[in-house]
Order: C-alpha cells, then structure tokens, then sequence
C-alpha cells in the first residue's frame, strides 16, 4: 500500500476551554503582550528606554547603554535562555511552548479574534461549510480585517525597538516611512499574520526544531501532560447514573473533548506525542467532564512517567524536582547569572584602543625618540567626560605637549592623537611594551588602561 509523503493540510478548529490553566494563559498572554506593545512608549531620561539604535550602534536598555563591543552580555543573556530553557524542561516540558512562545501567543489572540466574529467552534465549521453569501463575506473580511490590524500593529511595534517609536508613529502617520522600515513592519506583519492566521500548528509540528530534540531532555521525573489508562481504561460512552465499575468502565466517557480543544489535533490519550505543546487545555477539558460525571478530577493531568508506573504517588512529585540533571541545570544557571551580574556592576562605562601610527619611530628636535599613537576613547554613559591621558612603562616616558587631555561628549566617541617621547638613553630594545591610562577627572573610578608597544629607530 503506497503511503503519501505529504498530508493536505485540514483546518483545525481548536474548541474554547475554560479552566486553571486555560487562566494561566490567558494571563501570561496578556503579560507577554503589554510588555512587548508597551515597552517602546517608555520613556527613560529623555529618551525611549529600550531602542536599539543599529545605526548609531547604541543599544539603551532602561538606564544602561550598551555598544557592540559589549556584545559578550548579549552572550550571556542568551546563554542564560538557555539554560532556563534547558531546566523548565527538564522539570515540567513544553512550558515555554504552551503558554509564553510568541507562537502559541499569537495563534491565541488571532483565536480569540476568530470566535468573537465567528462564533464558537461548531458555528466556524458551519460557517466554512456553507456557501458564499453576504453573512459570510462580511464576517470573513471582518475576521481578516482585525487580524491584519493585530499584524501590521506587531510588525509596527517591532520595527519601533529599532527607530524612535515615536518618530516612527509620525512617519507612518503622513506615510513617509523610510524604505527599510516599511519592507519590516510589512514583512514582520505579513509572517505573524500567515504564522498565527493560517499555519498555527503547523508552525510548532513542522517548522519548529524544539519539537524534535525536546524529548531528549526529559526523563522519567519530569512533568507532563499525560492520560492516566490505568483510570481511564476501558473507556466508553454512559450516562451519569450508570455504575461505570459494574458496567466494567473506566472514568474516561470518550467524549473527545481532550481532542476537540487541543491546537495540534491529537489525541493525549494516545500517550506523549512530539507535537503536544503542553499547553493542558485537555487537561481543562477533561476536568470540566470529571467535574460534571461526578468523578475525580486528573484523568489527564500533569505528572510523571514514575508515577503512572505506580513508582511514586502524585503527592511525591516535588521531592523528585530536585534530582542530579536539574541540578547541574540549576546550579550551572545560578553560576552564569552571579558571573553576569557581577560583570554588570562592575562595568566600566568607557572604552579605550590604543593603535601605532604606522610610520616607524622618528627622532625629534630635542633629540628624544617619538611614537605617534591614536587612542580611540569612547565615553558609554551619557553625559560628557574630560579624561586625563598619561603614560608607563619605561624610564622617563612621557607625553608630548598637548596630549594629556582629552575632551569626549555623551555617548561619544573621539579619536586623540598622542605623542609619546623617551630619551635614547632609557631604551634599549627594539620594541618595549607601554600602557596608557586614561582617567575621568570629575570621576576617579572611570578609568581605563591600554597596552601597546614602543618601538625604537
């Protein structure tokens, strides 16, 4: 029997579900979402507090003003992701991927959207069923109307963490957007609204690496949404009154609810599948059912391979969190954060190349032997400094006139050209080792050194 290699798409309508987690969602979709949307309109010190200026290469972030050669705290921070990733995983799966992934966040505003329009689930596979007509034409650009709305606003938003937000807005506003800017809102708007419009889950089944090596990352401790068979089997339907134990049932009445509300369309009850998300919206569902049959809640719920094999009870689950992999997650995660915050607060707001001249040392009118070097000094903070420029690193160096001073706006950047001299006399080899120190006169602990190399005639 000939096997296809591809599956025609089937749209998939998910069922609303109401419940604890289906609460925790819906709050941390709102969470997400105000800061994403709301972040850009702050305002910090006269400016917007998070803007990633790519073409001033400044990067403001509240209070703190970072350059590219700070580009080792963006490494620290993704590793932290990492890590964290790495550890929610371990403890309890797809946690990131059922409630905070921009995925799954935006495949719920744009459901939310589409059954405030539309109607709820039956009424959407009606709608779609039956033939053209002014309701329908109307509710579909309607639908498709607020989802672009919703897009073009995530794409705008996205584009106002590299331009002035509100700059931005004034732009959009008399349609005089630079071509840069329009090609990202537009793009950025076009991709959430494909993403979360028409692909959804395919996203997360196809497209999405996690989905793939997560499960290597779990163990037989880590939580996960699961269907207990040994409660819930033999399954079938009955009414509330019939004795499911003398009739030989278990408690699931295969009502399809778990199905009917998952976003990917499968079936929990087929054990753990690579395209659950865990975002437990079957574990609302089948919990509004136990509630209404009169049986215990948690015939699907989150728990542990070891408890389904009777290793341990439900009420043990914590005294496993702590074991050997999360751990070393944890441990490894506190010890790179501790490293970053350190290096955070110990930071120095300015930043100092020192680079030869390449013309070779040259003998000046007194006599003395002179290098010619360009200190490139960049003041990080944003007011101005005065910095004082001196010398070491061998017998009677010193600073030619007009050299020990120089003068760098906020967040600037100024290229001071020093003259570095010595009497013949104190230099023997033909390359010595120097440092310069450049200090902040209105504030000792702003101070940089640089090495660099003298050379002899």
């Amino acid at each position: 029997m000939e096997q296809t290699l591809y599956a025609v798409k089937q749209k998939i309508y998910p069922r609303a579900v109401s419940g604890w987690f289906a609460s925790w969602r819906v709050a941390l979709v709102l969470f997400t979402q105000l800061l994403y949307y709301g972040l850009p309109w702050l305002s910090w010190d006269g400016r917007q507090a998070i803007l990633f200026d790519l073409a001033q290469r400044k990067f403001y972030i509240l209070g703190l003003v970072f350059w590219p050669q700070d580009f080792i705290y963006l490494t620290g921070l993704l590793v932290i992701a990492a890590f964290l990733l790495f550890l929610f995983t371990a403890v309890a799966g797809r946690l990131w991927c059922g409630f905070a992934c921009p995925q799954t966040v935006y495949t719920e505003l744009f459901l939310w959207i589409e059954r405030k329009i539309e109607g709820d689930r039956l009424k959407q596979m009606k709608l779609d069923r039956q033939a053209w007509n002014i309701e329908k034409i109307g509710k579909k650009t309607a639908k498709h109307s607020a989802w672009l709305i919703l897009a073009l606003w995530t794409g705008f938003t996205f584009v106002g963490y590299f331009t002035p937000i509100k700059e931005l807005a004034v732009s959009f506003a008399h349609w005089a957007l630079g071509p840069w800017e329009a090609f990202w809102i537009f793009f950025y708007g076009f991709a959430t609204y494909g993403n979360a419009g028409f692909m959804r889950e395919q996203v997360c089944k196809y497209m999405c690496p996690y989905a793939r090596f997560q499960s290597v990352m779990f163990d037989s401790d880590t939580l996960t949404v699961t269907y207990d068979s040994s409660r819930g089997e033999p399954r079938g339907a009955r009414s509330k009154s019939t004795d499911r134990h003398a009739a030989g049932l278990g408690d699931c009445v295969d009502c399809s609810i778990c199905v009917q509300v998952c976003p990917t369309d499968i079936d929990i009850r087929n054990g753990l599948q690579y395209e659950c998300i865990g975002c437990a919206a079957c574990i609302d569902g089948c919990d509004q059912v136990m509630a209404k049959m009169g049986y215990p809640r948690g015939l699907i719920r989150y728990t542990t391979e070891n408890v389904i094999k009777g290793k341990y009870p439900d009420r043990s689950i914590l005294a496993h969190v702590l074991r050997p992999r999360t751990l070393i997650y944890s441990v490894l995660l506190l010890a790179i954060v501790a490293t970053l915050g350190m290096a955070l607060i110990n930071r120095v707001p300015l930043r100092v190349d020192a680079i030869r001249d390449r013309i070779a040392a040259r003998e000046t009118a007194d006599g003395h032997i002179e290098n010619v070097y360009r200190l490139q000094i960049i003041n990080m903070e944003n007011k101005p400094h005065r910095y004082a420029i001196s010398v070491t690193g061998l017998p009677g160096i010193k600073l030619g006139d007009a050299s020990s001073l120089a003068e760098v706006a906020a967040l600037g950047t100024h290229d001071a050209v020093v003259h570095v001299q010595i009497d013949p006399s104190e230099i023997r080899a033909r390359s010595s080792p120097v440092e310069f120190k450049i200090q902040s006169l209105d504030n000792p602990e702003l101070t940089k050194t640089v090495r660099s190399t003298f050379l002899n005639r």
